[in-house]
């Protein structure tokens, strides 16, 4: 028998399924927006200088990343005890791809990581509830 019952704090662990949804989503439209025009992507700097890395190369990144989100959100889903913790190690890698683009998109990646945050604690807290 388990001992889990389920509160109204399982909302909290829907809640990281979507955002890891919406973070999926992001992910895969701007990996693949990389891919296909890496040509076409530049940042500029807060002092004026433009930043230079391998666009396609942050793309396949942030594309598989963004693929690993949504898997991530559909076992979670499922209630899966194992897929917490992916979840947990996923939102981790995505918080710190984040960081690494903060000089280039300093808004959306400061959004992403409290986002990243929020779902760890989600998962972390209130994931045990989602167990079938």
């Amino acid at each position: 028998m388990s001992d889990a019952r389920t509160t109204g704090w399982v909302g909290w662990a829907y809640f990281a399924a979507v955002m890891l949804f919406i973070g999926a989503a992001i992910d895969l439209f701007y990996g693949i927006m990389a891919i296909i025009g890496p040509n076409t992507a530049y940042f500029v700097g807060s002092g004026g200088g433009v930043a230079s890395f391998n666009v396609a190369a942050w793309g396949w990144w942030t594309l598989i990343v963004g693929v690993l989100l949504l898997l991530a959100g559909v076992f979670l889903l499922q209630g899966a005890t194992w897929a917490r913790v992916v979840v947990v190690i996923i939102a981790a890698i995505s918080a710190v791809s984040h960081v690494m683009s903060l000089p280039a998109q300093p808004w959306w990646s400061i959004i992403a990581i409290a986002l990243d945050v929020l779902v760890i604690y989600a998962v972390t807290v209130h994931g045990r509830e989602l167990r079938r």
